[in-house]
């Protein structure tokens, strides 16, 4: 099982909690979703948000989480990048960035989620 970590490089904070409510909604995507929040600084009582993780098994889950991110994206009006990193065992194997505004991105997206290859 793959864990993609989706995290927001620009943007509001509430375009986070937004990719997350939308991330729940295929069915192939129920119940593998979640937020990760970052830890709290020293005057904070409670992390914020830092990235949403979806895990990933066997099967078309991947196809849809990058068919649900690429509408989710195109729905922005702001410039977005988001990262995308996946994440087994522990250790990072590939992470991506794509922008909101970019259409060529969503194969490059969709190749870093299927691609069996490493990054260098």
């Amino acid at each position: 099982m793959a864990l993609v970590n989706v995290s927001l490089l620009d943007g509001s904070p509430g375009d986070l909690h937004s990719l997350f409510s939308w991330l729940q909604r295929p069915d192939e995507l129920r119940g593998r979703v979640r937020t990760v929040p970052r830890k709290p600084g020293p005057h904070e009582m409670g992390g914020a948000v830092e990235m949403v993780s979806v895990a990933l098994g066997s099967g078309g889950a991947g196809a849809v989480l990058v068919s649900a991110l690429t509408t989710w994206l195109q729905t922005r009006r702001a410039r977005i990048t988001v990262e995308l990193a996946i994440d087994e065992t522990g250790e990072t194997l590939r992470r991506v960035e794509v922008e909101a505004s970019n259409a060529a991105s969503v194969k490059e997206l969709y190749d870093a989620v299927t691609s069996d290859r490493t990054m260098p």
